[in-house]
């Protein structure tokens, strides 16, 4: 479902894409933050998302109340995940709400895995 937006005017309706791809910009500039990650579904199998399609690894989930966002990352080895975790929420929040207009009132962020090079 896409969130919407009703006035006087007329209803303003962004795809959830486009706000995936802005909370996914706003993740990976985050300290500590590898990239996106997703989980294949057969085999539970986590895996990197390239820099194009990094609004996979997040779900957008709309009601009257505002947005609730899944953001599912890999965080870099020695990184504090609690540190990085509140980093990631305050970025993802205000950047969407400035650039959409919609209330973010839950973001939930999974470390899927931590990368060691």
């Amino acid at each position: 479902m896409n969130p919407k937006i009703e006035n006087s005017n007329g209803v303003i309706s962004i795809s959830a894409d486009v706000i995936a791809a802005i909370a996914a910009d706003a993740a990976m500039r985050c300290y500590g933050v590898v990239g996106m990650a997703v989980r294949n579904k057969t085999d539970g199998i986590v895996s990197l998302v390239k820099r194009g399609n990094a609004g996979k690894g997040i779900k957008i989930f709309a009601d009257e109340g505002g947005l609730a966002i899944d953001i599912h990352v890999i965080v870099e080895y020695g990184v504090n995940i609690k540190v990085a975790s509140n980093s990631i929420i305050e970025s993802v929040k205000y950047n969407v709400e400035n650039a959409t207009g919609f209330i973010v009132k839950q973001i939930n962020v999974h470390v899927e895995s931590v990368r060691v090079d």
